[in-house]
């Protein structure tokens, strides 16, 4: 389904999966990697696409929403938070339509997705026409109840590579250190606050992609608001947490504390 159009881009779309029986579901909205520079809503780490992922999340009760949202090659950040926020706002407006749970909205995204799904999940309903937009459907919550964020950035102005032709670069028009107030604004850590949604960050402690001191990072600045934020190390793991014995395991345990907080 066509979520949003955007003059002079493709129109955005997201694919739904819902469990069997007549809800009202709670929803994990998905959001993909690839570096901000590639992927869709139909493509998973080659370390996850095996594992039935959409299936796992329904069968235990869960509709999946998996969105596309315009690539760093097509537009410069904030687009693409942008975007993620209009595909809440659609959701919610027909949630009834769609036998979701409005009240019961989950944010879950691996790399660049973890990045913008811990973004979005920070900067909820932002008076900031910057950080909330205005794609799509406009005058309904952006707000999530939950966010699971899989080895995504948090802190763009760390990750400055000093190549402009870095992801982050490409994300943001200079490399970080060039747009320091852009690349602060683009960084989840910058907008933890009291009233954020619970976290989950899991993240492979042998990362050469997205260091696990990242996740770290995001972690420490969300409890430091009395915010729930679990950090969930994966021992020896690369990104995509390649290296891990069961990314099956880790599959369930996030869908685990999806049940523990909604």
């Amino acid at each position: 389904m066509a979520y949003a159009t955007v003059l002079g881009y493709r129109p955005l779309h997201l694919d739904l999966y819902v469990p069997e029986g007549d809800g009202p579901w709670p929803l994990a909205i998905w959001a993909h990697g690839g570096a901000w520079l590639s992927g869709d809503r139909k493509t998973l780490p080659e370390t996850i696409a095996p594992l039935g992922f959409f299936a796992r999340i329904q069968s235990r009760g869960y509709a999946v929403a998996s969105v596309d949202y315009r690539l760093s090659g097509e537009a410069r950040f904030p687009a693409q938070l942008h975007d993620v926020k209009a595909a809440i706002r659609w959701l919610r407006a027909f949630a009834g339509d769609l036998g979701l749970d409005p009240g019961r909205f989950a944010l879950w995204g691996e790399s660049a997705g973890g990045h913008l799904v811990a973004l979005a999940g920070l900067t909820a309903d932002a008076a900031d026409p910057a950080l909330e937009g205005d794609v799509g459907l406009t005058g309904v919550s952006s707000a999530v109840q939950a966010v699971v964020d899989w080895y995504g950035v948090s802190d763009l102005v760390a990750m400055d590579r000093k190549r402009p032709d870095s992801p982050e670069a490409l994300l943001l028009g200079a490399q970080p250190s060039e747009a320091p107030a852009l690349a602060t604004l683009a960084s989840p850590t910058e907008h933890a606050h009291g009233d954020a949604p619970p976290f989950l960050c899991m993240h492979g402690t042998d990362d050469q992609i997205v260091p696990y001191s990242q996740s770290e990072h995001l972690a420490a600045m969300v409890h430091a608001y009395g915010v729930r934020c679990d950090l969930y190390p994966v021992p020896g793991a690369d990104h995509i947490f390649a290296g891990a014995p069961d990314v099956g395991a880790l599959i369930e345990a996030s869908i685990d504390f999806l049940d523990d907080v909604l």
